[in-house]
């Protein structure tokens, strides 16, 4: 005889999925959105641009799929950032901020325009942020979280400027601090077709955020 499992709602993943259904279930907002707002939480990056390296994820938003972003992170107060959790820290505008700091790196690229972007976010209590944000990435795995690495970080300073520049920065060259690191081991080219080949859902390499992040 068959046994069912019971659903449990409080099992983490039941509540990720809550949290990551009520992000996708936002409208649609400009990059940055248009006024600021206090809270941390988590938000999703789409775009609908044409850039050739994304034809295929545009394809996927014109075929009336909005969950496909290509950009997936969170915004978490500065005591999360150190190792707490960050329960009962006031986030300021944290979300607004990280949201206006990706614009700013898509502006200074040469090769992006930002009207080709949108935004969904959601302000979401500290404990039930990295789960919502892990559980998006691994549903619909966004290639700047996945095959292009740099797209969420900062300057890593000078003194660690020894490292290599991101392969977002390979692709849309123009944030200035990255063109003060070492050149990239892989061209353009092979970026991009390491791109195609998981849009494809062929063999390719993934990846993760360089350790100079934060969020």
């Amino acid at each position: 005889m068959r046994q069912e499992i019971p659903f449990n709602p409080l099992d983490k993943t039941n509540l990720g999925v809550s949290v990551a259904d009520a992000l996708l279930e936002r409208d649609f907002s400009p990059l940055p959105p248009d006024a600021p707002f206090i809270g941390a939480g988590i938000y999703a990056i789409y775009y609908r641009g044409p850039h050739p390296a994304y034809q295929a994820l545009v394809e996927r938003m014109r075929d009336g799929s909005p969950e496909a972003p290509i950009y997936v992170g969170k915004a978490v107060p500065a005591g999360a950032r150190k190792g707490g959790c960050g329960l009962g820290i006031s986030p300021g505008m944290v979300l607004y901020r990280r949201l206006r700091e990706h614009a700013t790196s898509i502006e200074e690229a040469g090769n992006l325009e930002l009207s080709d972007f949108l935004c969904r976010y959601l302000v979401v209590d500290d404990i039930w942020i990295p789960l919502g944000e892990s559980l998006l990435i691994e549903t619909y795995a966004p290639v700047w979280n996945k095959v292009i690495d740099g797209f969420g970080n900062h300057d890593p300073g000078g003194g660690r400027r020894n490292q290599q520049r991101p392969a977002w920065d390979v692709l849309h060259p123009g944030r200035a601090w990255a063109k003060l690191l070492k050149p990239n081991a892989r061209s353009e080219e092979d970026i991009i077709s390491n791109l195609r080949r998981f849009l494809a859902g062929e063999p390719s390499e993934t990846t993760t955020e360089s350790t100079y992040e934060d969020e």
